[in-house]
């Protein structure tokens, strides 16, 4: 299916946002996911599903100086 991701166009076949993130390679990073404009808390990636032309904006992480 293709979903809207960080503003490109995507195609994936994960149905949840763990599925993506696990397909992206950053299932164990700290990231912020934001659903079709709502940011989502870490306890929702698992039960938040994809459908169709979903919007996803992913934003990792990082420290340092």
């Amino acid at each position: 299916m293709t979903i809207i991701l960080n503003g490109a166009p995507s195609q994936t076949s994960a149905t949840t946002v763990s599925e993506l993130l696990d397909e992206l390679g950053l299932a164990d990073k700290p990231v912020i996911v934001e659903h079709n404009q709502v940011a989502l808390l870490k306890t929702e990636h698992q039960s938040a599903s994809i459908t169709e032309n979903d919007q996803l904006e992913v934003i990792t992480l990082a420290a340092g100086g």
